[in-house]
């Protein structure tokens, strides 16, 4: 055979082409091959010795009536092997994705709120919907708010109440921050901490970095309150656990708090306010999934319950 000189070879290359060559491979014959398409010997030879003119040379020696691949076939077949089995993979994946337990939501989140109030939403949606599937990826500001505006996910939370770009905003809760202390530690008898109760205390903080913090320095430079900053840690959960084990107190944000409290950590409200809010984001243009308003619907309730437990936080004198 000669070589095609046709540059629109590519295209006249059909998939029924490769998928005679393949029925002829996998049945080794053209008439098994026939039986597999549901069609005629002779029309299954007829296009194996099309494809064989298009591309300018032999995939089969005619050995006494029968097909036998030669070595370029051979290596012809492991391509469409690895194609085919690509193509069984789309296929698996389409009929899955009519199977109701087949769609996972796709949550974007700081961090700290996937230690906090989305375990909480997330039991709420699987108890109401439980053939319901979540796929939860931690991530920091400014790459979850560019993630979002980018339509990469169903649904994100963040700390910023405003809307990035090609999303949706709603605020979930806004509150203020509270002190979390060692249980047996003195300040824990007063139910309302001021600036200055923090002058000399050994204080567990946020990294430099953390708007939170610089906005927690910033009220004790203005009030010139000194503490001893003797360990700092870039996530709230990270900084309760530091608080726990007698390192020092700190200011964090409620949902930490409240997820970390117990016999050995325990919360108080602050006189002064430094506001902290989660808001759920929704992109514009990301076709939604069903679960998504379920999913709204329990973050919502969450945080119903954590602003009802910021506010049963005792407002009277401990006898601790």
């Amino acid at each position: 055979m000669t070589e095609p000189t046709d540059t629109s070879l590519a295209h006249r290359i059909t998939h029924r082409h490769i998928e005679v060559f393949r029925a002829v491979m996998t049945a080794g014959s053209a008439t098994g091959a026939a039986d597999l398409l549901h069609s005629s010997q002779p029309t299954v030879s007829r296009e194996l010795a099309r494809l064989e003119s298009l591309l300018g040379y032999a995939l089969f020696e005619r050995v006494q009536g029968r097909l036998r691949a030669n070595a370029r076939a051979l290596a012809l077949w492991d391509e469409v092997q690895r194609s085919w089995q690509g193509l069984e993979r789309v296929v698996d994946r389409a009929v899955a994705l009519g199977r109701s337990d087949a769609v996972r939501l796709s949550v974007l989140c700081l961090p700290t709120l996937a230690h906090a109030l989305l375990p909480g939403a997330a039991a709420r949606l699987m108890q109401g919907q439980p053939h319901a599937r979540l796929s939860v990826t931690p991530q920091e500001s400014p790459l979850l708010e560019e993630w979002m505006s980018a339509q990469r996910f169903d649904l994100g939370l963040c700390e910023q109440t405003t809307a990035p770009p090609g999303t949706r905003a709603e605020v979930l809760l806004t509150l203020d921050e509270v002190a979390v202390l060692p249980a047996w530690h003195a300040l824990a008898r007063k139910p309302v901490l001021e600036l200055a109760d923090f002058a000399n205390e050994q204080f567990v903080s946020l990294s430099a970095d953390d708007p939170y913090r610089r906005l927690i320095d910033a009220r004790f430079a203005e009030a010139v309150v000194s503490r001893t900053l003797r360990v700092e840690t870039h996530s709230a959960a990270a900084v309760c656990a530091m608080v726990e084990h007698g390192l020092g107190i700190a200011i964090v944000n409620p949902v930490t708090a409240l997820a970390a409290a117990g016999d050995r950590l325990v919360l108080r409200r602050l006189a002064f306010s430094i506001p902290f809010s989660v808001t759920a984001l929704l992109p514009l243009y990301r076709p939604p999934l069903p679960e998504v308003e379920p999913m709204l619907d329990a973050l919502r309730a969450q945080a119903a319950l954590v602003v009802a437990q910021v506010a049963a936080l005792p407002p009277h004198k401990l006898s601790i």
